[in-house]
């Protein structure tokens, strides 16, 4: 673990409800869904929608991830449920499977384009941009909250790996300049 400062702040997000919810997503049933569970509106691909701690990403063309409180996830599976009963759906409680971790700083978008096969620049993933890809050969999903506010959810068995890559990438020193 480096122990000095870092070029952008990590932290661990803390305990967040998570669900997967897969099926027609542009179904009025699905938005109505996204609507009653995490009280959001169905974001468009590669893209996040987010109030407060809610948040509704993108995650492939039949899959969103759902975020709310960790007392919430259950209540938001449920509405969800109900919403999408006599659809072709899945909706499941991922939120002990996960970890998001919260990065800030004006360097984000340089340290994660050094793991992550996309374009994380400014223009290439302005904020409200979500990508499902790959960061040091793990398997995550990223977006961008503002200007300066992105999170990475990723497996919790591997959280830790991915906490001291990037630690290790956001060395001083180690900037790239692609910005």
């Amino acid at each position: 673990m480096f122990d000095g400062e870092l070029l952008i702040g990590i932290e661990d997000a803390g305990a967040r409800g998570q669900v997967t919810l897969r099926g027609d997503l542009g179904s009025e049933a699905m938005a109505a869904a996204v609507n009653a569970a995490v009280g959001l509106t169905m974001p468009e691909a590669l893209s996040v929608v987010h109030d407060g701690d809610a948040r509704a990403v993108w995650m492939s063309p039949d899959e969103l991830l759902l975020m709310t409180g960790a007392a919430e996830a259950a209540g938001a599976v449920a509405r969800a449920e109900e919403q999408l009963s006599g659809t072709h759906h899945m909706v499941v409680d991922v939120s002990d499977t996960r970890a998001v971790l919260r990065l800030t700083g004006a360097l984000v978008g340089e340290v994660l384009a050094k793991g992550a096969p996309c374009d994380c620049s400014d223009k290439g993933f302005p904020p409200g941009t979500a990508r499902r890809t790959h960061m040091s050969g793990l398997a995550v999903g990223i977006w961008r909250l503002d200007a300066e506010t992105w999170e990475v959810v990723c497996f919790r068995s591997y959280a830790h790996h991915l906490v001291a890559w990037l630690e290790q990438t956001a060395v001083p020193g180690s900037e790239v300049g692609f910005r």
